[in-house]
């Protein structure tokens, strides 16, 4: 992996409390599995940073190299890699990913409907 790619995913995970590696923007993603934590996080009103890697082939191939996980997208708490749409979406239905937030001092909002 690029040494820079490794520096810049270093420094995003290290600046942001909570940072989503995804394909398209928190506006506009670019595949289901991204939307599905968007939509997640925002009925948390968690406050992330949306990382577009398909504006960056590097960087789409060093996320994976960087976190040792295949599929895109990813989500990290604190520098801490959480996972992708399938344990983010457990974790949520579970309550767990609430739980996991509050422990990293982020706050959770959850939307009321």
């Amino acid at each position: 992996m690029d040494a820079t790619v490794a520096q810049r995913i270093e420094q995003e995970v290290k600046e942001n409390p909570v940072v989503l590696f995804m394909k398209g923007t928190p506006v506009f993603p670019q595949c289901g599995f991204s939307a599905a934590v968007v939509q997640v996080l925002s009925h948390m009103g968690v406050p992330f940073k949306g990382i577009d890697v398909l504006q960056d082939p590097g960087l789409r191939q060093g996320i994976k190299d960087f976190s040792s996980w295949p599929t895109i997208p990813q989500l990290y708490v604190q520098g801490e890699f959480v996972g992708g749409c399938d344990i983010v979406r457990e974790m949520f239905d579970s309550g767990e990913l609430t739980e996991f937030m509050q422990s990293k001092g982020i706050a959770v909002e959850p939307a009321t409907a």
